[in-house]
């Protein structure tokens, strides 16, 4: 697994958790508010607001595709920054952005951020509809990690070895090796821009991931939708299935990778969509 030299004999304590850590992982870019200065094409006034959660190894600009078109149908977007810290602790952070929306939420995660969503919901007046794009969706007590085994739910290709961990005072951080990043994570997107997306990826707590759902999960009580990346090699595509049946999702399916997202933004904006027509 690689380290610091300095750092090798205390990494090696969580080198277990850091496995788990990988598969709960995105890809994006930086905290953004959808506000480019153009005017929609269409009155958003009627619209809920779409706020999108990355998942690690991520930030927000990922979701810049799936955010133009959004807007050019009339929508107002928030892509938020999770922070990546721990489950209780992104869940409120975006809990706290959810609430000071002024209207309707539709609620959108990516691969870990559907943990941080299920949570966040939860009790939540405002937020209509929940979409989950290759993600993550913990029932009450359970975490994230339980549902990395291969022999459950094969199809990742993630490998400890693939994993960089960083300690810092209080916990150990974890990125994807730039070298094995496109594979894992955005096969179906050009070396260039994985290049930028492995340069940039947001490190994850490698606890994130140990940590219970302690909130009745929002998908029990809100309208939910799921898409699937069938070509998925950081979350098993057998275990996405496996969330979007247990929940009664609305379930789409695209060939992609992890990065779905972002090599099929239009495919993703129009999921978005039909959970925001479906329950305004």
């Amino acid at each position: 697994m690689k380290s610091m030299s300095s750092a090798r004999r205390s990494l090696g304590a969580v080198a277990g958790v850091a496995v788990s850590a990988a598969l709960a992982l995105g890809v994006g870019a930086s905290v953004a508010q959808a506000d480019s200065g153009r005017h929609p094409a269409h009155d958003s006034s009627e619209k809920p607001t779409v706020v999108l959660v990355h998942g690690a190894f991520a930030d927000a600009s990922g979701w810049g595709g799936v955010i133009e078109k959004l807007e050019r149908d009339g929508y107002p977007v928030l892509a938020v920054a999770n922070p990546l810290r721990g489950l209780a602790s992104d869940s409120a952070y975006v809990r706290s952005v959810v609430d000071a929306i002024d209207g309707d939420v539709v609620l959108v995660g990516h691969s870990y951020g559907g943990g941080v969503i299920t949570n966040a919901a939860s009790g939540a007046d405002n937020v209509d509809a929940l979409v989950y794009v290759a993600a993550f969706a913990p029932d009450k007590g359970e975490t994230v990690g339980q549902f990395n085994d291969p022999s459950q739910y094969p199809g990742s290709e993630l490998e400890p070895e693939s994993l960089v961990l960083r300690p810092y005072p209080g916990g150990v951080d974890a990125t994807i090796d730039p070298a094995d990043f496109r594979q894992i994570f955005a096969a179906d997107l050009p070396q260039r821009q994985t290049r930028i997306m492995a340069a940039t990826q947001r490190p994850a707590n490698v606890a994130v991931l140990e940590e219970e759902s302690t909130s009745e999960p929002a998908w029990k009580t809100i309208p939910s939708w799921y898409q699937v990346s069938t070509q998925d090699h950081a979350l098993s595509p057998v275990a996405q299935r496996f969330f979007a049946e247990r929940m009664g999702a609305h379930t789409s399916a695209i060939k992609a990778s992890h990065a779905g997202y972002v090599s099929h933004p239009n495919e993703t904006a129009q999921v978005i969509e039909q959970a925001a027509r479906a329950t305004s």
